[in-house]
């Protein structure tokens, strides 16, 4: 597998082998110990997701407050997503700015997502599927997001407002300035032990 450390140096593209012929195509998602050895990042993912949509559904910027944060490997089976993260972590020289790579079910390209990031997406093709490992279960009562259309981020959707999808709760977040006023601790600190 090849590992591209992104606009931020913790968010990174997995692009995994893959065998194709005139039968199809065969690769291996995941496997702990090449991650590891790859990365770094000693992870123990518990639990797999999945999600469709049709275009322009943007799954907000969610994340989970420790002692429940996680880290997630996403990917996108068939279809096209924008996948973003956005480093909560204070006094990271990256606070507040986020990392975007394009996946597809074509590119079969892998995104990891460390634990102090809010993680969103939208889809740009018509259907996608989309699907993704974390290390912590789901944990309601620490779930936190920042509002997608904040400017403070800096994020270009690439659809315009208009055709953009979100759920009810998501159009209500706050932004980033918000959250930090009102819930500092529901921020993460740079360089603490995320992992332990």
């Amino acid at each position: 597998m090849k590992i591209t450390p992104q606009t931020i140096a913790d968010v990174l593209l997995i692009e995994p082998k893959v065998f194709g012929d005139e039968r199809g195509y065969f690769f291996e998602s995941f496997r702990q110990d090449l991650f590891e050895a790859a990365t770094g990042y000693p992870v123990n993912f518990i639990q797999d997701n999945e999600s469709k949509s049709g275009k322009g559904v943007l799954r907000n910027l969610h994340f989970q407050r420790p002692p429940y944060a996680q880290s997630k490997l996403v990917r996108v089976i068939e279809g096209d997503v924008l996948d973003i993260a956005v480093d909560l972590r204070q006094g990271s020289p990256a606070f507040g700015q986020h990392a975007s790579a394009r996946l597809s079910g074509k590119n079969k390209h892998q995104l990891f997502i460390p634990r102090g990031f809010a993680h969103g997406f939208i889809v740009l093709s018509e259907t996608a599927t989309f699907v993704y490992k974390v290390d912590n279960v789901y944990a309601p009562e620490h779930d936190c997001g920042i509002y997608y259309a904040d400017t403070s981020l800096g994020i270009d959707w690439q659809l315009p407002q208009q055709d953009i999808k979100t759920s009810e709760k998501d159009a209500t977040l706050p932004t980033l300035a918000e959250l930090t006023e009102s819930t500092p601790e529901a921020l993460f600190q740079y360089g603490s032990t995320l992992y332990d």
